[in-house]
């Protein structure tokens, strides 16, 4: 795949270096990008956008959070064949704005109701998912924290199929994709390798008027464990000194193999100055190192003139999954530590709350904005999953207030 990617970049490439001709008219650059400030009132959580990054703010102004540079490039090589590359520039991984390869594929387009993509693609989970970098497309300062946020998996390596039928005054559209994961994600002080696992599922969406109402499911296979080698050894250990129950956690925080599945609802409604949209989804694991969950966000807008407020409300809520590991306390320090390195794994995965957003997006000159945001953050101290590096204090409760600079070109 790898070497398919780096063939598309280089054929893309190749209209510029030849200079001024008729295949450049069908030649076209286009960036995008944000210019973000975003400060929590809580210095006891690191406030993210997504679990994507490694920290964030925490009580302190922060032009991480948001802030991030795109560029992307198009060839309609004819009327049914196209390449496309996007490289984007933001906060992740080891702390750095090192550029990654978001999108990079060939389409074919057979019929004006029927395209076929292969190689990179932006992941498909839910309605937007795969264009929430391009701050200019949506009405607030990021898509939700609590909704999209805790999504880490950005890409996909393969293909997708997409066939559209009218149906009257509506259009129904279905669309499969399948392919393998390829990134490596921060993880405590860690990295996750999720390099090779697999990913295929599907929508089914219908367009009519000023409606758009979205079904999609997908799931992914995970190929290799989480980076906590230490304890699950330590686990198989104890069993094998006399502790079998500690081989079934071992079993049971294992995540090779294991699958994840999630589903989702999207409604969203433009019409004239009104902007609205709901969004649901449920999450499931067969892994127990991971809660499941479910979430979901209703936001309204109302443009006047060239501002337009909105308000809305999002939350997540996951299942607690216990599991006592058979080591009984105090048997020796050494044990007691299994006990407590177990339980945080499992406690890690918690999310349990909501958050009121107020603000408004300023058009202000022509393909720029400018967007204001208050977050009231309100959940639980044992909500930590949507957070990077909590402290014993955190009640679970912060306000964030961002302000960010948002164009394309």
């Amino acid at each position: 795949m790898r070497s398919i990617l780096l063939f598309l970049l280089f054929v893309m490439a190749g209209p510029v270096a030849a200079g001024p001709g008729e295949d450049d008219a069908r030649f076209s650059i286009n960036g995008f990008g944000s210019l973000g400030l975003t400060r929590s009132s809580s210095g006891d959580a690191a406030f993210v956008r997504e679990l994507t990054q490694p920290n964030g703010s925490r009580g302190e102004w922060s032009g991480n959070v948001d802030t991030l540079f795109g560029v992307q490039a198009n060839w309609q090589l004819n009327d049914r064949f196209a390449l496309t590359a996007q490289a984007i520039s933001r906060y992740h991984r080891h702390g750095t704005y090192a550029p990654e390869l978001a999108w990079a594929f060939a389409r074919f387009d057979p019929t004006p109701f029927t395209s076929l993509r292969l190689g990179r693609l932006g992941t498909d989970f839910y309605l937007y998912a795969d264009s929430r970098m391009v701050g200019y497309t949506y009405l607030t300062v990021r898509p939700s924290a609590d909704f999209f946020g805790v999504l880490p998996f950005t890409h996909l390596d393969g293909g997708d199929l997409q066939v559209s039928v009218p149906l009257g005054d509506s259009v129904l559209t279905g669309r499969l994709h399948a392919g393998r994961l390829n990134e490596k994600l921060p993880l405590a002080d860690r990295i996750w390798d999720i390099g090779g696992s697999r990913m295929f599922g599907g929508s089914l969406s219908l367009q009519r008027g000023p409606w758009t109402v979205r079904l999609s499911s997908s799931e992914i296979r995970f190929k290799g464990d989480l980076p906590i080698g230490e304890l699950s050894d330590g686990l198989n250990q104890a069993a094998a000194g006399g502790f079998p129950q500690a081989a079934a956690a071992a079993r049971a925080i294992a995540l090779d193999g294991t699958r994840s599945r999630f589903n989702s609802l999207g409604v969203v409604y433009e019409s004239g100055p009104w902007q609205g949209q709901l969004m649901l989804s449920r999450v499931r694991h067969t892994t127990r190192a991971f809660q499941n969950w479910h979430s979901g966000y209703l936001l309204g807008g109302y443009r006047i003139g060239s501002v337009t407020p909105f308000a809305g409300y999002s939350w997540i809520r996951s299942s607690s999954r216990q599991l006592a590991s058979g080591i009984p306390d105090g048997v020796s320090p050494a044990l007691d530590a299994l006990n407590a390195g177990l339980a945080t794994v499992l406690r890690d995965g918690h999310a349990d709350q909501g958050t009121l957003s107020l603000g408004a997006r300023w058009d202000f000159a022509e393909n720029m904005d400018l967007k204001l945001q208050l977050d009231l953050i309100r959940g639980r101290s044992s909500s930590v999953f949507p957070y990077r590096d909590e402290k014993a204090d955190w009640n679970g409760r912060t306000g964030v207030v961002s302000v960010v600079l948002d164009f394309v070109f």
